[in-house]
């Protein structure tokens, strides 16, 4: 009889080690998401995409907040913050965000990466309008609390064509920008070449490298929302278009290109990077991610 319920407990003890097994090989990923909220899980669910949009708005807060502050800041500090030091903070801003909520809505954190997203069929265009809502909320919120901190300096960090650059010139890079950042974020979002958390890193890197050439003629925006919350809060609306406009071409821009390097968008990689799915067996490239 001993005997017996040894051997019955080496069986219910052989099972259970088999069924651990198949838990952290076989079945991980799902016992996994099993512990994630069901909202998390869940894009299609409507319940909570007010989660999704407050990401969306809290996202775009932080990183107009540092990338328009480094202007106000280096005003009022007379020029303590460098250009390369003003470039980079938002690229950080945003490699920072992507990390800690990107899971939440993709953070997108920029209008035309959204619209990209849904061009390429990974995003749902009846999210498009709440999503850009948000991300500009965001932005003239940033942009508020900047002028009620600092007073209204040095046009509370908008994007301006810069000295000795024309319109055109300024309208031209910020198209050539935002091409090259679109089209990463879309590159990285790709079931090819899907780099889960570590597509921040890219992102956040072509953010600053554009910054460090190209802010002297444009201020490298490539967002409409960073642009448009200055300077609807400073009331300086002057060149307001380009920052409009040309992120918008370079996006449309992007879409053709990722068309013709990959193919129709609408895969696995693309659609978990753009709706900020929390599968770990593919962790999100993360949509916005941009300046």
């Amino acid at each position: 009889m001993t005997g017996q319920r040894v051997g019955v407990a080496k069986v219910a003890t052989g099972d259970h080690l088999n069924e651990v097994v198949r838990r952290r090989h076989g079945f991980a990923v799902a016992s996994l998401l099993e512990r994630e909220p069901i909202w998390a899980r869940d894009f299609t669910n409507l319940d909570y995409e007010w989660r999704r949009l407050f990401s969306e708005l809290f996202g775009t807060f932080l990183l107009v907040m540092v990338a328009a502050g480094a202007g106000v800041v280096g005003a009022r500090s007379h020029g303590q913050i460098g250009r390369a030091a003003a470039v980079t903070a938002p690229a950080l801003t945003v490699l920072a965000v992507i990390l800690f909520m990107g899971a939440v809505s993709g953070a997108h954190l920029n209008p035309v990466v959204s619209i990209a997203f849904a061009l390429r069929r990974d995003f749902q265009w009846r999210r498009v309008p709440g999503y850009v809502l948000a991300q500009l909320l965001g932005a003239a919120l940033a942009a508020w609390v900047l002028r009620l901190t600092f007073g209204d300096v040095a046009h509370l960090g908008s994007t301006l064509p810069g000295s000795g650059f024309t319109a055109t010139q300024a309208f031209v890079i910020e198209v050539l920008l935002t091409l090259g950042l679109v089209s990463t974020i879309l590159g990285t979002a790709s079931s090819a070449q899907n780099l889960g958390p570590l597509s921040a890193l890219g992102v956040a890197g072509y953010i600053a490298l554009a910054g460090l050439w190209a802010s002297p003629v444009s201020g490298a925006s490539m967002n409409p929302a960073r642009s448009l919350g200055p300077a609807l809060i400073s009331g300086d609306v002057h060149d307001l278009w380009i920052y409009l406009i040309a992120p918008l071409v370079g996006a449309f821009a992007a879409v053709l290109a990722a068309l013709v390097l990959r193919g129709p968008g609408g895969d696995p990689g693309g659609i978990r990077a753009a709706q900020g799915s929390l599968d770990v067996a593919s962790r999100p490239a993360t949509g916005f991610r941009s300046r």
